[in-house]
Formats: C-alpha cells, structure tokens, sequence
C-alpha cells in the first residue's frame, strides 16, 4: 500500500518509523512519501497562506501549493484523495478496514483556519475527521489513520488475531486483559483464565466484551444485533454486576 502525505510538517511523521508502522515499512507492506506545500509555490518566500476573505483572524492554506503537490503525487498514484477535517465524516474502525483495502491514499494534513474551499471541492474526495475537538493541524490526525489502516494490512502484527479481537472490530469494545503474575497487590486474575478451558475462556471474554460495552459506551451496543447466545450474555453481565 502507498500512502502520500501533503504536509507543511513532513518531519512529525518520523514517529510512524517506529513500532508497527515502521516495521511494516521495512517488511514493504506500505510505502510513505511526503510532499510539502512549500516545495510547491510559484514564489520565493514560498508562501503557503493568506488572509481570509471577509476578514477574520487567523490564515487559510492557499489553493495553488496544495493542488500542485496533489498534482505531483496523482502522477505517481491515482489514490483518492482525503482531507483530515474537523468537518469531514467520523473515522472510526470500520473506516479502517475500508481503506486498508485500498492500493493507495493520498492524505491533506491542513493547518491554520483551514484550506481555500475551491480546493476542497475540486480536488478531495473524502474528509475524515478523528473526533469532536480542534488539532494544531492534521498531522497527528493523519497519523492516528495510518497507524489504524497499517494495523489492519496482512502480516503487520505478529499475530493476526490481534487486530480482530480489537476494541470496535466486533463493534465491542474489548474484554480486560490479564498478564503475570497471577496475583499483585492482592489483586487475583479472574479464575477462569487460569483453568485451561478455551471454551469457557472464550465465553468469559464475550461476556466481559458485552458488559463493558454496555457500562461504556452504549452507543455501540444499540448499533450491535445481538445474538441469542450475546442477550444471555449480556443478561448475565447486567445481573451479576447490579446485585
């Protein structure tokens, strides 16, 4: 997969060297390139921004730098085209799976007030927005949607498992976790776990996955149809935790 990032910033990107994603560059299951705006303009002082029309404060990215690197890196890919906006649509899990499916991604990261709206409706194809609060700019945004989207590509993680049994996968958040030692600070880890017994292990872990959801976010429970075996499940959870 290949994913190109149009940023004025391309040196915050340096922490997608590391952990997975960085692994998953070196094992070539994503190629990421950089273009910056800057290294766009017709100007010498290279300038990427202006005042808005009909006054206002702060500045807006000029629609020339951006169209020319989106231009640059169309000739390379024919990706589509997203910009990370506090108005675009939620991104969330199953956003995810959609464009890690996808050859390839060409992402905007904005600054300032935002980007020249003829920009917008000419060149994007999509906007995506990573939650309800104001970033600097859409750097760390666009890298939440990498880090997300490289997760999901075939033999990133050392167990493939991993990424179905995440949190929202399931449209559930996921069930609590347990390592060594069995018991700290006289705190036990739940028995069950310990017995050997993969079905009632298993049965445990979708029990706790529907209970969290439930105190957590039901939001994502009433979107989730829950099977037979999932409203026993749940019915327990609701009891044992209200007596």
């Amino acid at each position: 997969m290949d994913i190109q990032v149009i940023s004025l910033f391309p040196e915050m990107f340096k922490a997608l060297d590391s952990s997975i994603p960085g692994r998953a560059q070196k094992q070539g299951l994503i190629q990421l390139s950089y273009l910056n705006p800057r290294d766009f303009t017709p100007d010498k002082h290279k300038t990427v921004d202006d005042k808005p029309y009909g006054g206002g404060p702060g500045m807006v990215m000029k629609f020339q730098p951006l169209q020319a690197a989106i231009h640059a890196a169309k000739q390379r890919y024919q990706g589509p085209v997203c910009y990370l906006s506090a108005q675009g649509k939620p991104f969330d899990q199953a956003a995810a799976q959609t464009l890690s499916q996808r050859k390839s991604l060409i992402l905007i990261a904005g600054r300032y007030e935002g980007v020249d709206q003829r920009l917008i409706d000419q060149e994007v194809d999509e906007e995506w927005s990573v939650g309800d609060f104001i970033l600097s700019g859409g750097e760390l945004a666009a890298m939440c949607l990498i880090d997300a989207i490289v997760r999901l590509l075939e033999g990133a993680l050392g167990d493939s498992e991993s990424a179905l049994q995440d949190s929202f996968s399931q449209s559930l958040l996921e069930y609590p976790q347990y390592t060594r030692p069995a018991e700290i600070d006289n705190l036990a880890v739940p028995a069950i776990l310990l017995e050997g017994d993969h079905a009632a292990i298993s049965r445990w872990r979708l029990k706790q996955a529907l209970g969290r959801t439930w105190q957590r976010r039901p939001d994502l429970l009433k979107k989730h149809i829950l099977s037979a075996q999932e409203q026993v499940l749940l019915a327990e959870f609701i009891r044992e935790h209200s007596e």
